[in-house]
């Protein structure tokens, strides 16, 4: 989940962009929109506006790669890159970049390892000090699900089947940010958060049931080092 500026002006943009690549709204209510599993809210005095993400966005094809920033551009949307080849990522890899309206880099993308699950292939999280923000995910990744896929001295990738996120050092960190994490065990989430408390990470909410959100919705919630929103839940769905 990201919160932004102008709920109505960012659901324009999402809206359009994501309709070229097949990705419908699926839910809405007063207090957010989604698009299966990605999300926005309106921010607020208590959550603050994300800034400083990046978001590639699975594209079926590379026509579709094409026909996202296409959308954007004819719709007004500043771009943040034309769609090409980018071989420093991957051989076949094709991506074309937008902003969205408060500046975060959205990307459609194509190649052959695309994540197999969700809509989402790949975050970049800016973070203030690589090595702390290391720390904190590697401590998190056995109740989260995910494993540390590459270690470099400028960029530390976490991956699972449903996408990965890589976290870089910049002088602005990413804020703002709500990633949650998808356990099938109670227990789980409990450890998540006893083990982030005791290793000296913020609780942002202790274990237990949200009902608020749907029936058997359980999870728990700690402060990544640059203050982001860190989820487990267990959704009790068959």
């Amino acid at each position: 989940m990201i919160r932004v500026t102008d709920r109505a002006a960012s659901e324009r943009f999402y809206d359009t962009v994501l309709e070229a690549l097949g990705i419908d709204q699926t839910y809405s209510t007063d207090a957010f929109a989604e698009w299966r599993n990605f999300s926005l809210a309106q921010g607020d005095a208590g959550h603050v506006v994300t800034e400083a993400l990046h978001v590639g966005f699975v594209a079926p094809s590379r026509e579709q790669v094409d026909a996202f920033w296409r959308a954007g551009i004819d719709a007004g949307y500043r771009t943040d890159g034309e769609p090409g080849p980018r071989p420093q990522y991957l051989e076949d890899y094709y991506g074309g970049f937008l902003l969205d309206p408060d500046g975060n880099s959205i990307e459609a993308v194509h190649h052959g390892k695309l994540a197999r699950e969700g809509i989402i292939d790949h975050l970049w999280i800016r973070v203030a000090d690589l090595a702390e923000a290391r720390g904190f995910y590697a401590a998190i990744a056995p109740h989260a699900g995910i494993r540390l896929r590459s270690d470099e001295p400028g960029a530390a990738t976490f991956g699972s089947r449903s996408g990965s996120f890589t976290l870089v050092p910049g002088p602005a960190p990413t804020r703002g940010l709500h990633m949650a994490f998808p356990s099938d065990d109670d227990a789980t989430i409990g450890r998540f958060h006893a083990d982030a408390v005791a290793a000296g990470y913020r609780s942002a909410g202790v274990p237990g049931a949200r009902p608020q959100y749907h029936d058997g919705y359980y999870a728990a919630y700690v402060l990544d080092p640059d203050g982001n929103n860190i989820e487990v839940v267990n959704h009790h769905r068959a």
